[in-house]
């Protein structure tokens, strides 16, 4: 599994998760593509808007694995603003490769390509675990 170097874990000041450490030993979590109703929390919006400028400013419009991004946080933007590069797409694969939609993220998440999100800090974690 390819660990995204320099990528925020988690939302800053939150428990919203934007990594994991380690492979799962029951293989990848199966990315799917979750609804997002109008009535959800602040934070929740928050915690898509900071992924999404985490994402843009990691890899741009260039393709990315998805190797250690957290296929939960990833699924809130599935089908949408991120989206499959490869076919066929294994959605349960830590080698899938993903792309930025950025006509779709620059209309859901203007805020991220007009810079004014501030981006999730960098853990110091130990990511050679």
């Amino acid at each position: 599994m390819l660990k995204h170097r320099g990528f925020p874990s988690r939302l800053t000041g939150t428990d919203f998760q934007f990594t994991i450490r380690r492979a799962s030993k029951e293989g990848p979590t199966k990315i799917i593509r979750r609804e997002r109703f109008r009535d959800r929390k602040s934070m929740d919006r928050a915690a898509d808007e900071g992924f999404m400028a985490a994402l843009w400013y990691q890899f741009g419009e260039e393709t990315f694995e998805r190797g250690n991004l957290d296929a939960g946080r990833l699924s809130w933007l599935f089908g949408r603003e991120v989206v499959p590069a490869e076919d066929p797409f294994d959605p349960q694969s830590y080698d899938a490769l993903l792309r930025i939609d950025r006509a779709k993220a620059e209309a859901s998440f203007p805020a991220v390509f007009a810079g004014d999100v501030e981006l999730p800090e960098e853990d110091d974690d130990d990511w050679d675990e």
